[in-house]
């Protein structure tokens, strides 16, 4: 049951690998509708992940409490082994393509919000941004 697990976390981080690369290269594109019908794709491979994380854990401590005598290493096969060395793997990589995602986003945002500063100048009052007095940019003629 523990290979099963492991084999469906392996194929739900692999479809979060692959839903981020298609997201840096809409990013890169402009193509930001993409992403948003996306979302909804990838909040269900992540909470689908968690729920098979939890069963790993689960069937492992069941292991272990069953074998309380013998190491981990020696109650597990050389497949549930190579999963396992697998699933570090790829979670090493989603951290990595998220990351560089993250930077992506961070960066559009940043220039939006310079736009959008610059089309709309603000002022602080208090800790919130409220459009300027001085906005003279936009007039709107009846």
């Amino acid at each position: 049951m523990l290979s099963h697990h492991l084999q469906n976390a392996l194929k739900d981080l692999k479809d979060l690998i692959s839903i981020t690369k298609s997201d840096i290269e809409d990013i890169k594109q402009a193509q930001h509708d993409h992403q948003f019908e996306r979302l909804s794709i990838k909040e269900e491979k992540l909470k689908s992940f968690e729920a098979k994380k939890a069963m790993i854990d689960y069937e492992i401590s069941s292991l272990m409490t069953s074998h309380p005598d013998v190491e981990l290493p020696q109650l597990l096969d050389e497949t549930q082994h190579q999963l396992l060395d697998e699933l570090k793997i790829n979670l090493s990589e989603l951290r990595e393509v998220n990351k560089h995602y993250a930077k992506l986003v961070v960066v559009v945002s940043n220039l939006y919000n310079t736009f959008l500063e610059r089309l709309v100048p603000t002022e602080m009052q208090g800790y919130n941004k409220v459009a300027s007095k001085d906005s003279t940019i936009l007039e709107v003629r009846v």
